[in-house]
């Protein structure tokens, strides 16, 4: 069963989200990841396959980058 695990983030534009996109893919390659910078909390969705996505280390692969990255409450 999948799980999905959703961040607000600061993440300004679309290239911005590109560039990241592919560092966290290359990252955690059997995840389906994307943005959605149109939400207010300019959102980051991380669903993995098997178990719960590593929050904390998606958080740090934007973190190392410079941006805010939180876990949303359910």
């Amino acid at each position: 069963m999948s799980e999905v695990e959703v961040f607000q983030t600061n993440v300004p534009d679309h290239r911005t989200a590109a560039e990241l996109l592919r560092q966290l893919q290359t990252q955690f390659p059997a995840c389906r990841i994307n943005f959605d910078l149109d939400d207010c909390d300019r959102i980051l969705r991380v669903q993995s396959p098997a178990g719960p996505p590593d929050a904390p280390a998606v958080a740090a692969v934007l973190q190392a980058n410079g941006y805010a990255c939180t876990i949303l409450p359910d």
